[in-house]
């Protein structure tokens, strides 16, 4: 089973949108096919810039497409049970035992609570994933009623990430704006991430490296 083929699969595209309904009703952020779109493709890129193959970066972009799916089960534990929902889907496949074993390891490593990089495949997922901050993931349209997470997110202004092939580095630079959100606010829910990609990027043979309003902090 292909990248492309896994973007239209109906099953797939079933329990990303149950589990982004389940995360819109219990107030989180936005974790639709959008997300998940920019989390293969991100990871896809980053291991063709650090010059992995094309069948891993293949397996990156599907591990990187499917990593939400598990939220139509629960928040708790979605990584677990979305690496056991992606096995099953890619069971039906032609896909080879040890690439779906891939796919399924990544997709269960990827939340920071219980996992971390284990592979390529899962660094680059984990990068691609932790570094999606952006404005327009806040659902909630009353900023009266922001909760913690929707403050964050909503004061980043800009987010670019970038990497040094070079210098071996992958930089994540933020733009926050202070008056939504403190730069203690945005450490005390994203320094688990942070640290993640830090150690995901270690795997690709890289530094992690974080800028915010243009001061280095990690």
């Amino acid at each position: 089973m292909k990248y492309s083929e896994i973007k239209e699969n109906e099953e797939v595209l079933a329990l990303l949108e149950k589990g982004n309904a389940n995360l819109g009703t219990l107030g989180y952020t936005d974790h639709s096919k959008i997300h998940c779109t920019l989390v293969a493709e991100g990871a896809g890129k980053l291991l063709e810039q650090f010059g992995y193959s094309r069948h891993e970066i293949e397996l990156a972009k599907i591990a990187g497409f499917m990593h939400d799916i598990g939220n139509a089960v629960n928040r708790s534990h979605h990584a677990e049970y979305g690496a056991l929902l992606a096995n099953d889907i890619l069971k039906k496949s032609d896909m080879k035992v040890a690439d779906r074993v891939t796919i399924v390891s990544a997709i269960g490593n990827h939340d920071e609570s219980t996992g971390g990089a284990v592979d390529a495949v899962s660094a680059a997922l984990i990068i691609a994933d932790k570094t999606d901050v952006r404005r327009n993931r806040v659902r909630n349209k009353e900023k009266s009623a922001f909760d913690i997470h929707d403050r964050v997110n909503y004061a980043v202004t800009q987010a670019k990430l970038k990497v040094d092939i070079e210098k071996k580095t992958i930089s994540l630079n933020l733009q926050i704006d202070e008056q939504i959100c403190t730069m203690y606010e945005y450490f005390e829910i994203f320094l688990g991430r942070m640290m993640m990609c830090r150690r995901a990027a270690e795997i690709l043979g890289a530094r992690f490296k974080l800028t915010a309003n243009g001061q280095k902090v990690l």
